[in-house]
């Protein structure tokens, strides 16, 4: 809990208390349903919470966006948003039902109330979104014509509408049919390890 007091000090007491919450959650759901690789829950803040933060350091979402993510699993990068963004709508989507079993129950848990969440593949949903955010989902090259059409048109944001991705690694040969993507290196806002190749890629569509 304290990196993200840390990066993100103007937290209010209730997004601190969720965010606290989420220390309680999803090692308890863990235990059950293995929506976090075992080794690696004892880094929730820091790999999962922190990191789907880092879309925050890219762009700041205005009231009334609709976000939509793409294969939320357990809930990320949306829920750590949705707590960020109370004025904020997600539309968190995944077809891994017993995930989002885990994603539902810490929304009620929360009291979060701009969260949906739907069980489906991506080409079921229906409606607009200004933005579709995910976390090492897949490739840029497959995920575009899956969520292309539910974008929309008109622009809530200082930064135009598009796809928003957490990836690591060496990234070039994904990126190579897209000149127009923008990317953002989380190491210069974050200082520690798991940051130190971790990017923010944004396809604006």
């Amino acid at each position: 809990m304290e990196h993200i007091i840390k990066y993100f000090p103007g937290l209010d007491e209730e997004q601190k208390a969720r965010f606290a919450k989420l220390g309680e959650l999803y090692p308890e759901w863990n235990e059950k349903i293995n929506v976090i690789s075992r080794k690696d829950i004892d880094n929730l803040y820091v790999n999962h919470i922190l990191h789907s933060l880092g879309i925050v350091k890219f762009v700041t979402f205005e009231p009334g966006t609709r976000v939509i993510d793409f294969g939320t699993g357990g809930g990320f990068p949306g829920i750590p948003l949705a707590i960020f963004y109370p004025e904020v709508t997600f539309h968190l989507v995944d077809r891994i039902g017993k995930k989002l079993k885990v994603a539902q129950d810490i929304v009620d848990n929360l009291g979060l109330k701009n969260v949906t969440i739907q069980h489906g593949d991506i080409k079921e949903v229906k409606g607009k979104y200004d933005f579709v955010v995910s976390r090492a989902v897949m490739d840029l090259n497959d995920m575009v014509p899956l969520v292309r059409r539910l974008l929309a048109r008109e622009m809530k944001n200082a930064v135009p509408n598009g796809i928003i991705c957490l990836k690591g690694g060496d990234l070039d040969d994904e990126l190579r049919k897209f000149p127009e993507v923008l990317t953002c290196d989380l190491k210069l806002y974050f200082e520690e390890p798991f940051f130190e190749t971790k990017k923010v890629i944004y396809l604006p569509v």
